[in-house]
């Protein structure tokens, strides 16, 4: 069993899967001093008690939240895809997402719902939710994050049709700009079946409560 080192890069999920976070480095370095400018322009004393360690906390509450450009699909897979002659909907809906908007570099978060439709092989279904995450773990909009899923899901599976709604709530929106504390944005991706047949979007429509 690899150590779960709090300031290294070894971390390990229920699967037993190895997330790498990269804690060390020059790359750490840069972004403490990124902030600690940050922290002076905005008027602030980075000397004072509680901020003497707020560089290297943002620094690395930031690589946590976009470790997504560090992770490997075929690795986030695992060998987890499997022939089977299954061919109705396969849903996995309500998956919690936390993303940054790379307009402002303010978080949007969210549920996502996804769906497909087998055509001879099907994926582990926590393999779902692990897309989720690693797009969204990423500098993002919110219509792209919905689209690589499913051109992902479309990608490995090949199946008759994928479909991806995901609903979030932007602070850019909310503490910023417009400042409207209710608004929630949706965005969706069919393809194949679920573009093609009203009927079938639909059902997964239904399914989702939407």
């Amino acid at each position: 069993m690899p150590d779960k080192k709090k300031n290294n890069r070894i971390t390990e999920d229920d699967d037993n899967n190895i997330i790498s976070v990269n804690y060390n480095g020059d790359s750490l370095k840069k972004l403490e001093e990124s902030v600690t400018s940050i922290l002076t322009e905005i008027g602030e004393d980075p000397n004072r008690e509680g901020l003497l360690r707020t560089p290297n906390r943002v620094a690395k509450a930031y690589k946590f939240l976009t470790k997504g450009y560090d992770e490997d699909i075929e690795k986030l897979l695992n060998n987890a895809i499997f022939n089977e002659h299954y061919d109705e909907m396969v849903i996995v809906k309500d998956i919690d997402f936390y993303s940054l908007c790379e307009h402002h570099m303010l978080p949007f978060f969210g549920k996502c719902h996804i769906a497909y439709i087998p055509k001879g092989k099907i994926v582990g279904l926590s393999k779902l939710p692990r897309m989720v995450e690693m797009y969204s773990r990423r500098l993002q909009v919110q219509e792209r994050m919905t689209r690589e899923i499913g051109d992902m899901i479309n990608k490995v599976l090949e199946p008759k049709g994928v479909a991806v709604v995901t609903e979030a709530h932007h602070l850019c929106m909310m503490m910023r700009g417009v400042e409207k504390q209710n608004s929630v944005a949706t965005a969706s991706c069919m393809l194949g079946r679920f573009k093609s047949d009203e009927k079938t979007r639909a059902e997964f429509l239904k399914l989702i409560g939407k």
